[in-house]
């Protein structure tokens, strides 16, 4: 087992001092994570997201997130060789949250293949916000 190397543990702990929570309406903050967990639909396909690291803004009871979106993407492929049903993926996307409930409009790409060039793909996401049940 490999020991972390002093300037990651610098770089992991810098992210993890943006996760504090304050209470304070209508400031840009930084995070490392923000609670939200998302279902929808892209590209013929379903996701399962969380929201990552993000630049977000709370006022009132709403909540507007700018992110990446580390996802787990379900969509069946018919071609041979069939690709897994279920793919790891990160997107960026824009996220509303109110109250409890939360609208996502993420953004997924696809790599070019033999049969497709790549390009951009955006979805439909609706979830909630975990942190705001506390």
């Amino acid at each position: 087992m490999q020991l972390i190397k002093p300037p990651l543990l610098l770089i992991f702990m810098f992210f993890l001092s943006f996760t504090s929570y304050c209470q304070e309406d209508g400031k840009i903050k930084i995070r490392a994570y923000d609670g939200f967990i998302m279902t929808g639909y892209v590209d013929q396909g379903g996701f399962l997201n969380f929201t990552g690291p993000n630049a977000n803004m709370t006022k009132g009871h709403s909540k507007y997130v700018l992110g990446m979106l580390p996802s787990l993407r379900f969509k069946q492929d018919n071609s041979t060789p069939k690709n897994s049903f279920i793919t790891p993926n990160l997107g960026i996307g824009f996220t509303y949250g109110y109250k409890i409930y939360a609208i996502q409009i993420p953004l997924y790409y696809n790599p070019k293949s033999a049969t497709q060039d790549g390009r951009w793909h955006v979805g439909l996401g609706l979830g909630v916000h975990l942190n705001h049940m506390k």
